[in-house]
């Protein structure tokens, strides 16, 4: 009875820190002017209310989702990925020049040759920092974030380069973007009128794999193992090194996929930046982190966490509209969000060490009486 208490008040806290940056934001809105209620109200209509909204949503959810889900693996395997951001560019940037390399393959064969490379240019980009870690002891955090900016470097270099649309060139407005992607490229739609494509299951998909991958093969066990303790890994014979290169690989390959998908099933059908990684991915390398924490770093718990947080990024722009409240409102009620979940997880991790302190001095107890009665 206490272990399940102790693992709803687990769930609630990330679900209280939502709760209170909502109830901070509404004290910003007051403050402009505007009626909290209505404006909240607004906000979730916009983005769950009608068919719509749903589209747009899970839209936004995909590259959350599938960040969130690699922040799981390595998480787990407590390798700390900052670095989606570079992940997702770089995975993004194979798929185009694999698309752009072939545009007279058929669907059947490009769609999945693309996503495959998205992955492989996401898994090589997290396995460095792993490399890094595993061998010299770099830290995983320092290392993640230089590599988004080299990622970001490297884009804008081939994006106004040898990647750049030659019309762009030709008009003379050198867009940093390429030409029209193969039609063969195309996530096909799944559902008609909607924007839903096809990435919106690969997402789901991909979190179920990450599921089975942890909690049902050996790789897994292993990870989580490195996770919980290393040393006692490698006293088990785990090898430490490779699993911590795994773990950040398999982390930056999700990343990949949500790149390339981004790519592939964006309206334009191109890849285009404005000359930073967020222009790109829209901060998804970063927020799927918050998603991945919201649901205590489970990949099934992830899809509805995506939904969630997709949804207030799609509802936050009707907020503004309807609330006629400036777009800086809406920037800092995401960071608001943002900050009180990654921050609600130190109590979660107190909760769970006092659950696990008292269930040993149970235990203990126990054991006592067991030896004196006996």
């Amino acid at each position: 009875m206490q272990e399940v208490k102790s693992k709803v008040t687990s769930w609630l806290i990330p679900i209280g820190a939502v709760i209170a940056a909502l109830a901070l934001g509404a004290i910003m809105l007051l403050a402009l002017g505007a009626e909290p209620l209505s404006g909240y109200a607004t906000m979730f209509g916009a983005a769950f209310g009608n068919l719509k909204g749903l589209s747009a949503t899970a839209m936004k959810s995909i590259p959350l989702l599938l960040v969130g889900v690699g922040i799981c693996i390595s998480f787990r395997a407590n390798v700390i990925n900052i670095g989606g951001e570079g992940q997702m560019v770089m995975g993004a940037l194979w798929a185009t020049i694999t698309a752009l390399s072939f545009p007279h393959l058929d669907s059947l064969m490009l769609v999945p040759l693309v996503l495959l490379m998205g992955i492989l240019g996401g898994a090589v980009w997290g396995a460095i920092p792993g490399a890094l870690k595993a061998y010299f002891n770099v830290s995983e955090i320092l290392s993640t974030i230089m590599l988004n900016i080299v990622a970001v470097q490297i884009m804008n270099y081939l994006l106004r380069g040898v990647l750049i649309d030659p019309g762009e060139i030709e008009r003379g407005t050198r867009i940093p973007q390429t030409a029209r992607l193969p039609e063969t490229s195309d996530l096909p739609l799944l559902f008609e009128g909607l924007r839903v494509h096809l990435g919106f299951v690969i997402a789901l998909l991909a979190a179920f794999a990450v599921w089975v991958l942890l909690w049902r093969t050996a790789l897994g066990f292993k990870l989580r193992s490195v996770g919980l303790s290393r040393e006692a890994a490698r006293y088990a014979g785990i090898p430490v090194k490779r699993s911590i290169i795994t773990a950040l690989a398999l982390s930056g390959a999700m990343a990949g996929l949500a790149g390339a998908i981004l790519v592939f099933g964006s309206e334009s059908h191109r890849m285009v930046t404005d000359g930073s990684s967020t222009g790109f991915t829209g901060s998804a390398g970063f927020n799927g982190i918050v998603v991945a924490l919201f649901a205590g770093l489970h990949p099934l718990w992830s899809i509805p966490s995506s939904l969630l947080f997709g949804g207030m990024l799609v509802g936050a722009n009707a907020l503004q509209r309807a609330a006629q409240v400036p777009s800086a409102l809406v920037i800092a009620l995401n960071g608001l969000i943002v900050v009180f979940v990654v921050s609600s997880e130190f109590f979660r991790r107190k909760l769970q060490q006092h659950h696990s302190a008292r269930q040993a001095i149970e235990e203990d107890s126990r054991l006592t009486e067991e030896n004196v009665g006996s």
